[in-house]
């Protein structure tokens, strides 16, 4: 089980997956105010469960919670199940530790139209309650793998015919990758740890290692800033 927070989310959940979703609890002014969220409980055979806002507050994660506490059943997808779909735009997560960033990734992904997410190696935990609410609902519409490694990841990805693309600040500039063409190729891009990026050996699996370049006088990104931009740029590139 995990906990999900706030309207939106519990929202997409009921909307999307209303098979994971055990329990709904509410305070009586959230009800009032997001009336949709009953509707569409009452429609998944949930029933919201009034409680007052001290026991929502010591149920929820967020310091100020929004008066809706769902909790769901977890549901990751299998790795041959991703790879099985043909997917043509994937993100790997390889020891991402925030799980803001982690979040963030997912709901870009899901923005960009990515067939799935993998976290491989010891990225944050899929349903660490901040990842659940960066992904705003994001979680319930993109499948989601889980691998110990990254080579068993990208070995997959090779077996299925993608581009395997790094993203590292010692990699090439995006617009090389963006001349070239192959960014419209099916792709995996692997996105690494927000202190120490890739490791050495983990970027020589790739076909190429791409950086997203600076203009102005920033130290750097902010990863899932970066992720963001190379999954729209795949995007872009793959419907153009």
């Amino acid at each position: 089980m995990f906990l999900l927070e706030g309207p939106q989310a519990a929202r997409e959940a009921l909307t999307w997956r209303p098979d994971l979703v055990v329990d709904l609890f509410a305070t009586q002014h959230a009800l009032e105010k997001h009336d949709d969220v009953a509707s569409l409980a009452a429609g998944a055979g949930v029933t919201p469960e009034q409680v007052t806002d001290q026991v929502l507050e010591a149920m929820a994660d967020t310091v100020t919670p929004q008066g809706v506490v769902a909790v769901c059943r977890q549901f990751a997808t299998a790795l041959d199940a991703v790879f099985a779909a043909a997917p043509r735009l994937i993100a790997v997560l390889e020891e991402v530790r925030d799980p803001g960033n982690a979040g963030t990734i997912i709901r870009a992904a899901d923005s960009a139209g990515a067939d799935a997410v993998v976290f491989s190696g010891h990225t944050v935990d899929v349903y660490n309650p901040k990842v659940v609410r960066s992904t705003t609902g994001s979680l319930f519409h993109v499948p989601i793998a889980v691998s110990a490694t990254i080579e068993g990841v990208l070995a997959h990805a090779r077996a299925a015919g993608l581009h395997v693309i790094a993203a590292d600040t010692a990699g090439d500039d995006l617009l090389v990758a963006r001349t070239s063409g192959e960014l419209a190729l099916p792709t995996a891009w692997v996105f690494g740890n927000e202190a120490h990026g890739l490791p050495d050996e983990v970027a020589a699996l790739a076909d190429r290692v791409i950086t997203v370049p600076i203009y102005g006088h920033a130290e750097s990104l902010n990863l899932a800033t970066a992720a963001s931009v190379c999954l729209y740029e795949s995007a872009f590139a793959q419907r153009s």
